[in-house]
């Protein structure tokens, strides 16, 4: 079966990544899902915790738990089997946008384990630090400074197989962009290209977001 083609969005929080993805998948001509880290670790966290409350209705914690330790256990397991169901899409033959932020070492890592043996258009979403303050503060769903935070780590790439600048084309030109680069049936090697990060032993679980 020939594997599907993962289409890798680069970019920081804002950055116009899940615009691009929404306009990928109304477009007719490639089937295209979309898998969002945001909606798959809220979704997945949630079912988690129904099961255990549902599972162990009784079962009540020696001491007070913190929310954010919770979170912090539960998230690395969760982005793991995020990009394990990137792969499995892939390997189905599914299309499939990633949604994701690669300001993570260890995550980036292990995106590049599972997918660099699949075909992975490594697209730059890119915008001005100053465009994503103004979005942020129209969204009013994210922390004032997430992206500027996430900037460096996230576009320390100096090569992509595409890259787009959401600040000068609207989400559907970009989109339009994306699916004539696939037509187009050049080689999508950037990827493969990549090195691993040499993981910071005492640097604390990020958001995914």
């Amino acid at each position: 079966m020939k594997q599907g083609l993962i289409i890798l969005l680069n970019g920081t929080s804002s950055s116009g990544k899940t615009s691009i993805s929404t306009e990928l998948i109304k477009q007719k001509e490639i089937p295209i899902q979309h898998l969002s880290v945001d909606e798959f670790c809220n979704e997945m966290c949630h079912s988690y915790l129904n099961y255990i409350n549902e599972k162990y209705p009784n079962i009540e914690p020696t001491d007070e738990v913190n929310e954010d330790v919770v979170s912090q256990l539960l998230t690395e397991p969760m982005v793991s089997l995020y990009f394990t169901t990137i792969k499995l899409f892939s390997t189905m033959g599914i299309n499939v946008v990633v949604d994701t932020v690669l300001n993570n070492d260890e995550w980036f890592n292990t995106c590049l384990d599972l997918l660099s043996d699949h075909p992975v258009l490594f697209v730059g979403v890119k915008c001005s630090r100053e465009e994503m303050a103004r979005r942020e503060q129209l969204r009013g769903d994210r922390k004032i400074g997430l992206a500027a935070s996430q900037y460096d780590k996230v576009y320390c790439f100096e090569h992509y197989d595409l890259e787009l600048d959401t600040e000068k084309q609207l989400p559907i030109l970009c989109a339009n962009r994306i699916v004539e680069h696939i037509r187009s049936e050049i080689e999508f090697s950037t990827f493969k290209r990549l090195s691993k990060r040499k993981i910071c032993t005492n640097s604390k679980v990020s958001s995914p977001t």
